[in-house]
């Protein structure tokens, strides 16, 4: 079918929602073209776009097409349970959860949905607890106001993995009439009330290595108008932390009206919360995304605040991790720390220091979640982190938390408040131990119609002649589409799935990593190096960077 086609197909409908219906007939041609032109695509990551009216936009019936494709999915390959379900602050997402919740009810699949807004990784939890067939997270994560999401889990708590994305989407794209979908509000849709925070709360208590009975340590903390000041602040309250919520975003709102930015690896996110923690006198600064799985922090050190990174966030939980369960006798042998192909080299080089066994996967957390399930019966989980601000301490969650990461985070800036340090004192310690580990991402959009192609030329360019750096020697490369690892002239499989990836490790921890965005015209090339100073990392790093730029301009 052409747009055009679509479109009057959409017109047909007299039962279209009224305000779609509204929106449909205020259309003009090119808005027709951009919201028909294509279905809105299940990938690997479940849904995410624009909301309105349109075969390419988030509405109740891409909702409803997804949710019908999610469980043919479940009922095919008979996987047992219900389905668990919540969302976040966004327009319609509690509509849209509820939508999802009668579609399975009209195919005889139970619902476990959350009555008001809680953060993703509660659904991960929810779906272990309740030994669910698999969940839906209503979520864009930190995209702009405009978008909303679809998030598909499997029963272990992980999102799918992209062997069984793959079977949903077929499932998904199968359904030609989204408007034919039945769904009833039945008894099958069973609801999970306020006293499951304290469910989940006990485990996350779990995680707590020291526990000092008075806290001094001053915690300013904002959720940015979403679902983490559903819980986080009491949480801290209750456990004895001198937290002091920044109400402004505290409140629930999808338009996100007092924050430039709805993400914590933006400098912009904690604009009003830095200027709050000053006033106060703050210790620390702590901002989670709206859906409450990552988690932003600055730190005062020397009458500043400094923000940090997540690779160096993730290096500091893991630090403090190994380092205070070993001084308590409470380190077990041959543990597992998870990290991502992308991440600093700093998480692997710590987690060997303490005989840990390290699992790297490619990037997104579903791979650390089907790791972690793959070796639970093998070794304890210690510790999972990616360098996009995302961190997972304890896998009775098998995603990102952030509700985890703030309680980890508050504890060790608590204990070098008690050694009269700064938890950027802290990193120094770290730094001075392994080196100075920095790493840099570098996301170059190709715009026109040719983007596309010239990032496949880059690639290709770059897979036949790999960058050379002065007085550092090539180890090994992966090239993770064919799947092959290469060292000097051996060759051996990778165990990844095949994706569009190129990664050069080179001496001394550096590396870089090509990966193709796939679904717009943007390229995203990660670096990563160790020095004798920071100065001396940011440089090199720096240079390396244009040096690529460089190459770049002339394929």
């Amino acid at each position: 079918m052409t747009y055009k086609d679509n479109y009057e197909f959409w017109l047909k409908q007299d039962k279209l929602d009224p305000a779609l219906k509204e929106e449909l007939n205020k259309l003009n041609e090119e808005e027709i073209k951009e919201v028909f032109y294509t279905d809105l695509s299940f990938g690997t990551g479940g849904l995410r776009g624009i909301m309105g009216v349109g075969t390419n936009r988030i509405n109740l019936y891409t909702i409803r097409k997804a949710t019908s494709g999610f469980a043919r999915y479940i009922k095919k390959n008979q996987i047992r349970g219900g389905v668990a379900i919540a969302y976040d602050n966004r327009k319609d997402s509690k509509r849209f959860a509820h939508e999802c919740a009668m579609v399975l009810a009209a195919e005889q699949i139970d619902s476990y949905l959350f009555e008001e807004l809680r953060p993703t990784p509660m659904l991960s939890y929810a779906v272990r607890y309740f030994k669910c067939a698999g969940g839906i997270m209503i979520t864009a994560s930190h995209n702009p106001k405009e978008y909303n999401g679809y998030k598909a889990y499997d029963h272990t708590g992980a999102q799918l993995n992209p062997e069984a994305a793959e079977a949903v989407i077929m499932e998904t794209n199968a359904i030609k009439n989204p408007f034919e979908i039945k769904f009833v509000d039945d008894a099958h849709i069973k609801t999970i009330d306020s006293s499951f925070d304290s469910i989940y709360l006990e485990e996350v208590e779990t995680i707590r290595i020291n526990d000092s009975e008075e806290k001094r340590v001053k915690i300013v903390y904002s959720p940015l108008h979403g679902t983490g000041g559903e819980i986080i602040p009491g949480f801290l309250k209750k456990e004895g932390y001198d937290v002091y919520p920044y109400q402004p975003q505290m409140i629930v709102d999808p338009t996100f009206p007092n924050t430039k930015s709805s993400n914590p690896e933006e400098a912009l996110a904690f604009e009003e919360t830095i200027k709050y923690a000053k006033e106060l006198n703050a210790d620390i600064v702590m901002v989670t995304d709206p859906d409450a799985d990552r988690l932003g922090i600055a730190v005062k050190h020397e009458n500043d605040y400094h923000l940090l990174t997540g690779n160096q966030t993730a290096a500091i939980e893991l630090y403090y991790i190994l380092t205070e369960k070993k001084k308590n006798h409470s380190l077990p042998k041959g543990g597992y720390v998870y990290t991502t192909n992308v991440t600093t080299n700093l998480i692997p080089v710590i987690a060997k220091s303490f005989d840990m066994d390290v699992v790297t996967t490619l990037t997104g957390f579903k791979f650390i979640g089907e790791q972690a399930e793959l070796n639970k019966d093998k070794g304890i989980y210690i510790f999972g982190c990616e360098e996009s601000y995302g961190s997972l301490i304890k896998d009775f969650v098998r995603d990102k938390d952030a509700v985890q990461a703030v309680y980890m985070l508050s504890e060790i800036a608590e204990y070098a408040k008690e050694q009269n340090m700064t938890i950027i004192d802290y990193l120094e310690i770290i730094y001075k131990t392994y080196g100075y580990y920095y790493e840099f991402t570098k996301s170059i959009t190709m715009t026109g119609r040719s983007g596309i192609e010239r990032i496949n030329e880059i690639m290709t360019y770059f897979r036949t002649n790999p960058p050379v750096i002065e007085h550092k020697k090539l180890v090994s490369y992966d090239d993770i589409l064919l799947g092959i690892h290469v060292r000097g002239h051996h060759q051996t499989k990778l165990s990844y799935p095949s994706q569009n990836v190129l990664k050069y490790d080179f001496e001394d921890d550096t590396w870089i990593v090509m990966r193709p965005s796939g679904t717009e015209p943007k390229i995203k090339i990660y670096y990563g190096t160790k020095a004798s100073s920071m100065m001396e990392a940011k440089a090199f790093v720096h240079q390396l960077s244009e040096n690529i730029l460089k190459i770049i301009e002339k394929i």
